[in-house]
């Protein structure tokens, strides 16, 4: 005989793929273990040993009888293993409770097609379907030391011992929601038949029990007031991970015990992973505990705690490599409200987190801007008293930033009816620091300082700034509690206002008195304008405090008085000294120029500023190097090989050849500027 020939040994009482194997072929299910591991009554000699022990007794046996052949090494078998305690797991049959929930699966099933339950997001309408569609029986008991105990007692008749009663035939049971009720149901069915009572030691599974959530914290089966009054509840948010396991049986027990649906909303948050897209793991040194992203911790910190764990100790060495590679310097401290903040930015629907810390830690240092802006904007405050009156703004740039608050709100407000979060935080993120602090509080600069002050356009600002620090507080909290709580109570209160806190006060509404979309619209071309001045500064390596001279030359009237209007605001957000208009004018002599768009060009005056022949030098070998890189990657992208590289890279190297060619054509624009200043 060669391997592979012969009879095949099939165990259906203590292997899964057997089990099915038995049921096909109508085989006997026999155990042979009992519940401490020994042999039971079915083994013969080797009853009553240990596991390990009869193994080893029945190779000496075979040995005996001359039946041992030896072991075929090329065929291991494989073990389940516990990952806790390590030991062989043996799978045995254990007699289950099992509840029929087709028709409750399709109930179910119909809510969420018929719109009556939402799933959010809907791509995930498909794994409800999937479960819910294909359901099985469900085993709803377990053989645990914890959890509700199974409602079931069995019947021992009069002159018989527990162990003499088929546990397996259901009218040996009786289900009952009381020791007394079965009693009473036992009592019927038997007569005068004299008899015990014994619980399944079983409990419910988890799920089941989980299951009941939603409506028994009410105190149902109690109609109580609170079950009147909060139930059924309208959202539901949890991982998808769990969206069969609890979620599906919540709806389904829901359905079954209260007639209703226990929420209408299913929000599915995201999954967090490291910043490789990596799941988190002890093995792999990459799990991130939110307390030592909060406070802190060293490298060495992040190795103890690998030690706390029950990890091997190559394990442990794998780990410490991880982090050592992730996290060099430790974990600086960030904060509860920049972890709060970066995880809620992060999200998208149906997109997992890779949490990269240098984004949270980017959101510390925007925690410190807000301080930092909140204290100058104080500053302009002063003793000022809001009146919680309507007030008309008359400063270009205070009807401005009330309109960029609003679109705030609006864009807020529908980012969290769509559970949109990630465009809420980005929305309130351009708000306060694009918008608020990059240009409101440095276009005011000038009106507050001034020497010769204009008390109604101080007023004005004093007016717009209290407002834009209350509600731009108000609308960042649910995303930065701590912080937005502690400047909020800084402000000045209106007159009978009583608010304790900020979490109880309401929150902003976009109102149509406060837009200005031409002001605005005119905001975005000189924004433009100011970016590409302070672009050209960078280029020509000129600081911000020597503040050129600039001209810009416009082709419609329109325009330039739109640039008249706004000239001091272009002054702060461009570094400039002063800002000069021309209509169809000839370039002026000394200047780098450049051309936002079709409406105008730009002239900063440098010449006299730079040494032209060092910086002529640095920017022609810049141009070198750049060329090259462009030279470079493009060759690498021509080339055969190239057609094997991932999609994702290839759409990486498009991007960059662009901003390559777009960053060598400016460099030569600059390089001919100082040709012509020699």
């Amino acid at each position: 005989m060669t391997f592979g020939t012969g009879a095949v040994k099939v165990t259906p009482g203590h292997d899964p793929n057997d089990y099915e194997t038995g049921k096909r072929h109508n085989l006997e299910f026999i155990n042979i273990l009992n519940d401490d591991g020994t042999m039971n009554q079915f083994c013969g000699p080797f009853k009553g040993m240990r596991r390990f022990d009869c193994r080893e007794a029945i190779l000496k046996k075979l040995q005996e009888l001359g039946l041992y052949h030896g072991v075929h090494k090329e065929n291991k078998m494989r073990l389940k293993i516990c990952s806790r305690s390590g030991d062989v797991i043996e799978p045995m049959m254990k007699p289950q409770w099992w509840a029929n929930v087709e028709d409750l699966a399709r109930r179910s099933s119909q809510a969420v097609r018929d719109k009556k339950l939402l799933i959010v997001p809907e791509s995930k309408e498909k794994n409800w379907f999937q479960f819910l569609d294909n359901i099985q029986p469900w085993c709803i008991s377990r053989q645990l030391w914890w959890g509700h105990q199974i409602p079931a007692w069995l019947i021992v008749p009069q002159g018989q011992q527990l162990g003499d009663v088929d546990s397996t035939k259901r009218d040996n049971w009786i289900v009952a929601r009381s020791e007394e009720e079965a009693y009473a149901s036992a009592k019927k069915k038997l007569g005068s038949a004299q008899f015990t009572l014994h619980r399944d030691p079983d409990v419910l599974d988890t799920w089941f029990s989980s299951g009941l959530f939603p409506f028994s914290v009410f105190g149902w089966p109690d109609k109580t007031e609170d079950m009147k009054k909060w139930y059924p509840t309208t959202l539901l948010e949890t991982g998808h991970d769990i969206l069969f396991f609890w979620v599906a049986r919540m709806v389904m027990m829901g359905l079954q015990c209260t007639g209703e649906l226990p929420f209408s909303t299913i929000l599915l948050h995201s999954m967090v992973r490291d910043s490789h897209g990596r799941k988190m793991s002890k093995s792999l040194g990459n799990v991130i505990d939110p307390i030592d992203v909060i406070e802190g911790i060293t490298l060495e910190g992040l190795h103890e705690t690998l030690q706390a764990g029950n990890l091997a100790k190559s394990e442990v060495d794998l780990a410490k490599e991880g982090q050592k590679k992730d996290f060099p310097n430790g974990i600086s401290e960030c904060g509860t409200d920049a972890l709060r903040f970066a995880l809620c930015a992060y999200c998208q629907q149906g997109k997992d987190i890779n949490l990269d810390i240098k984004r949270v830690e980017s959101y510390r240092n925007f925690c410190n801007k807000l301080w930092n802006a909140t204290k100058l904007a104080l500053s302009f405050l002063g003793d000022y008293k809001p009146s919680g009156k309507e007030y008309t703004p008359l400063g270009l740039m205070d009807k401005w930033i009330l309109h960029r608050l609003n679109a705030a709100v609006q864009t807020v407000d529908k980012a969290f009816n769509e559970y949109q979060f990630g465009n809420a935080t980005q929305a309130i993120y351009d708000f306060w620091l694009y918008e608020t602090c990059d240009v409101y509080l440095e276009a005011i600069k000038p009106i507050m300082h001034a020497t010769t002050p204009n008390p109604d356009l101080q007023t004005s600002v004093r007016n717009t700034l209290y407002t834009i620090l209350d509600e731009g507080f108000r609308l960042i909290h649910p995303f930065m509690p701590f912080i937005s709580e502690e400047l909020w109570q800084r402000l000045p209160r209106i007159p009978g206002d009583a608010t304790e806190s900020i979490v109880v006060a309401s929150y902003p509404e976009a109102r149509a008195a406060r837009e200005s979309i031409e002001i605005d619209q005119e905001m975005v071309f000189l924004q433009k304008i100011a970016k590409e001045v302070r672009a050209m500064l960078t280029t020509y390596n000129i600081p911000k405090s020597k503040k050129p001279q600039l001209t810009i030359n416009l082709h419609e009237e329109k325009v330039l008085k739109t640039i008249e209007k706004y000239s001091e605001v272009l002054e702060k957000l461009a570094y400039v000294g002063s800002v000069a208009t021309s209509l169809n004018a000839h370039p002026p002599k000394g200047c780098a120029a450049n051309i936002p768009d079709s409406s105008c060009e730009i002239y900063l005056h440098i010449k006299g500023m730079v040494n032209i022949e060092q910086e002529l030098a640095r920017l022609q070998n810049k141009h070198a190097s750049v060329s090259q890189q462009l030279k470079t990657l493009n060759a690498r992208m021509a080339s055969v090989e190239y057609g094997k590289v991932p999609e994702e890279v290839r759409e990486k190297d498009s991007e960059k050849v662009i901003s390559l060619n777009q960053e060598v054509a400016s460099l030569g624009r600059a390089i001919s500027t100082f040709d012509s200043l020699k």
